[in-house]
């Protein structure tokens, strides 16, 4: 059990997906009788029968930017849109609350009075911090939640915690050769800006010697040159709306998915499952009681491994972080988006992946829908290009290609235009 921060991390992983999909209708018929969102949404489903993924993935994704809509739409009588199950005197829900967050949109989230709300004491542990240990916090502590996620999580697993924020580089140093604390968590970049300065100062903060890093890219490039500098980095993918989604082991083979969701990918644009294995748009399902969010789109492109951690955790994995779902772009002055090419394909069921490719100089746009069929039937490409004319209305010349021919990345539509 030292090697885990539970039990939970090494179950069986038939047993988690039986009790994950248990726990499934539960969150369902709680989110349609406390949140007027979710009692619209899910209007005449039968919260009972949502009890498996196949079950899932017939409802529908909410994607940020509609949240952020209905949001906008309610702000005089409900800050957050009828999304969440808690809040304030004035705000529908008289209590709950602890705290609430404004990230860019503005959206705003809730936190609740739970230990360790954003589940974030997980993957903290995962990156070697243990109970009585100090943890310097270099996220932000006002406006989003990317600090408070990190100190309760910390606080649950018995650390101590620095509260430092971002920026202030020369009194975080001094705090961190003062204090001396194990561990850092905070973005990367931060971080090699306070091992430089301190290099260049002669500042010694060598009691740092793990870290959790989330908010940005991780590279292996920086990953390594930490490593080199006495500190071993550890990623952990985590949003405002949901928490914690994945965190990385001592394996570093992948993202271990947490233990309070329940996590598919799906095809851009789209609520349709792809197969094992090919990059699509990464959709949460939460069953954080408080803000049950059902089939969220977090608009970021990802893929699950095959097979089971080495660190003998049995969860799946997903591959971190490949990109943005939510593609569009502007051809002849109209826009196109991810969802239009998902609504033409969902008129072919014996096509499979489809690619826009937009190219051309100024004022010259041509687009090409490249789709993957394995048996093309006769005529089959006529009637492609009309239906994106129809959907788009766009003229788009169609190509037909060998299942596997497109790049597994997860792009719909692609901006190959030149604007030199």
């Amino acid at each position: 059990m030292n090697d885990f921060y539970d039990g939970l991390e090494a179950r069986d992983p038939a047993l988690r997906e039986q009790a994950l999909m248990a726990a499934l209708p539960g969150q369902i018929k709680h989110a349609k009788a406390s949140t007027a969102a979710f009692a619209e949404l899910f209007a005449g489903i039968d919260a009972a029968s949502i009890s498996s993924r196949q079950a899932l993935a017939g409802l529908p994704v909410t994607r940020k930017y509609e949240l952020l809509a209905r949001q906008q739409q309610q702000r005089a009588s409900d800050s957050f849109g009828g999304y969440s199950a808690i809040g304030w005197s004035g705000c529908v829900r008289a209590s709950g609350a602890r705290r609430v967050f404004q990230s860019p949109g503005p959206i705003y989230e809730p936190e609740g009075q739970a230990a360790d709300y954003w589940r974030m004491a997980r993957a903290i542990f995962a990156a070697g911090v243990r109970a009585g240990e100090l943890v310097h916090n270099s996220f932000s502590y006002h406006l989003t939640p990317a600090g408070s996620m990190m100190e309760s999580g910390a606080h649950a697993l018995g650390c101590a915690v620095f509260p430092g924020g971002v920026g202030n580089t020369e009194l975080q140093l001094q705090a961190i050769t003062e204090l001396r604390p194990q561990a850092y968590v905070g973005t990367p970049s931060f971080l090699k800006i306070l091992l430089d300065k301190a290099a260049e100062t002669g500042i010694e903060i060598s009691s740092v010697n793990k870290a959790l890093l989330s908010g940005e890219a991780f590279t292996p490039n920086l990953r390594d040159w930490l490593a080199a500098r006495g500190v071993a980095g550890y990623q952990c993918y985590a949003t405002a709306d949901i928490g914690l989604i994945a965190y990385e082991t001592v394996a570093r083979e992948g993202l271990v998915l947490d233990e309070g969701v329940i996590v598919e990918i799906v095809r851009p644009g789209t609520g349709d499952p792809v197969p094992q294995g090919e990059v699509g748009e990464l959709v949460v399902t939460t069953l954080n009681p408080d803000y049950p969010l059902i089939r969220f789109g977090t608009g970021d492109l990802s893929a699950f491994m095959p097979g089971q951690c080495p660190s003998g955790r049995s969860n799946a994995r997903i591959k971190g972080w490949l990109g943005r779902a939510d593609q569009s772009a502007k051809v002849r002055g109209m826009f196109v988006h991810a969802a239009q090419v998902a609504e033409i394909m969902r008129r072919f069921p014996q096509a499979g992946r489809a690619r826009l490719v937009v190219e051309g100089e100024m004022a010259q746009d041509r687009m090409t829908l490249k789709v993957e069929v394995a048996e093309p039937a006769e005529g089959l490409a006529a009637s492609l290009a009309e239906a994106a004319r129809e959907v788009t209305k766009l003229r788009a010349e169609v190509l037909l290609l060998a299942p596997g021919s497109l790049p597994n990345d997860g792009k719909v539509i692609e901006d190959a235009r030149s604007y030199a």
